[in-house]
Parts: structure tokens; C-alpha cells; sequence
């Protein structure tokens, strides 16, 4: 395995791990907030909070969904093409989304950028940098702009793409399914 392969998969690890911590956050903060209002008190800027771990771990899922081949494709479209065609196709795709995610990590890593340099806090009455949530978002864009970088290379290569196997994988019947144990 490659060294690039190696921080590829630590970065995906990384993402998916921050992203279920935020997941929690969201579930630990509506919590709070719930029995909080049961007795009067109020937990400051819990909305707001967790729709910055909403937004955190909408973005940070979303290369380690790429890698497993979780995000909705037209399969029947693909499957229905002789293999030269699909390929074409996987390749525009690609090229395609990765144009659109590049453009987006560009800027959200400016406007993290900028937030920091600016000392940009949220208004609400928890004043929270808002380069912690942008800079989140922003790491999710990079790492799927990176994932989408290696679906390329290697679909240009001739070789499956992560995601397609993924998607192999998950659409072969598991032991449990098959009565395994």
C-alpha cells in the first residue's frame, strides 16, 4: 500500500470519526436542551451549535460516504452501458463533480481563512469563532476533492475507482444475510 493510499485513509478515518463526534454533539446538545427546558433552564445557543455540527457532519461524511460508495448514482444507467461508454461516462462524472468540489474547497478554505484572520464570531449570545465551523466544512470539501482526485487517476488508469467498489462491496450479500454467522 502506498504512502499516499496510507494518508488517504487516515484523512477518511479522520473525517468519519469527527463527523459521528458531531453527531453525538447534536444528539448530547438536543438532550440538554430538552431537559433543560423541563426545569427552567436554558442551555445558551444550543440551536445554533448544533447546526454548526450539523453543517460539520453533513460535510465531513462526505468523502468517507464517497470511499464506500454511499452517495446515489444512476447504477441503471451505468450497468445498462457496454464498457467503453460507461467508462467514458465514470470519467466525466468525475471530472465533473471534482471541478464543482474543487470550487467549493477553494473558497471554503478562503472564507475559513478569512474568519480567522477577521476574528469572525457568531452573533448569537455564545460568541463562537466561526473559522471552527467553516474550517470543518472546508476539511470536508479537501478530503472529498481529494477522494475525487483518486476516483480519477484511477479511472483513467483503467483501474475501479474506490467508490465502485465500494458500491461492489455493499451489494454482495453479507454471511449474515446468507444464513453465515
Amino acid at each position: 500500500m502506498s504512502d499516499m493510499r496510507i494518508a488517504l485513509d487516515w484523512l477518511d478515518r479522520l473525517c468519519a470519526g469527527l463527523a459521528a463526534l458531531a453527531v453525538a454533539t447534536i444528539c448530547l446538545l438536543t438532550l440538554a436542551s430538552s431537559i433543560g427546558r423541563a426545569f427552567g433552564v436554558v442551555v445558551p445557543s444550543a440551536n445554533e451549535l448544533a447546526g454548526y455540527a450539523m453543517a460539520a457532519a453533513s460535510f465531513l461524511a462526505l468523502a468517507p460516504t464517497l470511499r464506500a460508495g454511499g452517495h446515489i448514482r444512476v447504477q441503471v444507467l451505468l450497468g445498462a452501458l457496454p464498457p467503453a461508454a460507461r467508462r467514458w461516462l465514470e470519467l466525466w462524472c468525475i471530472a465533473m463533480s471534482l471541478a464543482l468540489v474543487g470550487y467549493l474547497a477553494w473558497w471554503s478554505v478562503d472564507l475559513a481563512r478569512q474568519s480567522y484572520v477577521f476574528g469572525d464570531v457568531s452573533p448569537g449570545l455564545l460568541p463562537v469563532p466561526l473559522w471552527i465551523p467553516q474550517g470543518l466544512m472546508a476539511l470536508g470539501a479537501v478530503t472529498l476533492a481529494l477522494g475525487l482526485i483518486e476516483a480519477l487517476v484511477d479511472c483513467l488508469r483503467g483501474r475501479t475507482p474506490p467508490h465502485a467498489r465500494g458500491e461492489a462491496a455493499a451489494a454482495e450479500p453479507s454471511t449474515l444475510a446468507a444464513g453465515g454467522d
